[in-house]
């Protein structure tokens, strides 16, 4: 049995580009590279790389880029759109628990719940980190947007995604947000790209700043840095506020050799 988001992104190459979240593109990337002081040289890792948006324009702007994610329907429209602009980037189907890669890159980015938080999970989303460390050189950088635990206590979940749906767009709704696990459990309405509609029971976990904290730095990250992630326009000048849907975390592995990480959980398998 396929877990709910290997359903939902079955045949969506087409649809995922309309979505809302997908419209920041170019901002999320100018910040990127200010993250990494235009060093074109930069070799960049784009876990959950759906269409390929990010892959994408970094490529076009001159880096190396490494595209992964789970969803074949989501990377053959990330290949069909590099071939039509001439791209080369690399995109791979690769599963973000136990991704094949060894301090080869000088960047990682998830933006956008690129795997990490959607597993059934901590677990999963652990091993989804710790497959970035893996993959990062010493000293690399990992940027990702993630759910802020600390939202929910404040908001109601449904009402926000309420008010930011567009038509066409995934709807959700019957939202219920578990105090014990931080999960907010959906069911989440989307139209695939053949006209199908699907409705699916998602579970996404929340996370709270000192969690993110704790789990990479038990990853040999020694800087671990936390800020309101807005979509298109991330920036070091947002302070993480209970108002963020989202956070955006910045972390920096250590260059010195760490210690001996434990072994991947295989519970996924």
């Amino acid at each position: 049995m396929k877990a709910w988001y290997e359903e939902l992104f079955e045949n969506y190459g087409q649809q995922y580009d309309r979505e809302n979240f997908a419209q920041g593109t170019l901002g999320e990337c100018d910040f990127i590279e200010r993250e990494l002081g235009d060093n074109r040289a930069a070799r960049i890792l784009d876990i959950g790389c759906g269409t390929g948006r990010h892959s994408l324009e970094l490529a076009r702007r001159g880096y190396a880029v490494v595209g992964v994610d789970l969803s074949d329907s989501l990377l053959a429209r990330a290949r069909e759109k590099a071939a039509g602009q001439d791209l080369p980037v690399v995109f791979q189907r690769q599963d973000a628990r136990a991704l094949p890669f060894a301090q080869e890159f000088d960047l990682a980015v998830m933006i956008c719940e690129g795997a990490f938080p959607l597993m059934e999970t901590d677990e999963m989303n652990f091993a989804i980190l710790r497959s970035a460390a893996q993959a990062l050189k010493p000293g690399g950088k990992l940027i990702f947007t993630t759910l802020n635990g600390l939202f929910p206590l404040f908001h109601s979940v449904k009402d926000f995604l309420a008010a930011h749906a567009a038509d066409g767009n995934a709807t959700c709704h019957a939202n219920s947000f578990d105090l014990m696990t931080f999960r907010d459990h959906n069911l989440t309405v989307v139209e695939d790209d053949s006209g199908q509609r699907k409705e699916l029971a998602c579970s996404e976990r929340y996370y709270v700043p000192s969690e993110i904290t704790w789990l990479l730095k038990s990853l040999a990250f020694h800087s671990v840095e936390i800020f309101g992630a807005k979509l298109g326009a991330f920036s070091r000048g947002d302070p993480l506020t209970t108002e963020d849907y989202e956070m955006l975390v910045i972390a920096e592995k250590q260059r010195d050799r760490p210690r001996s990480l434990p072994p991947p959980r295989s519970d996924f398998h």
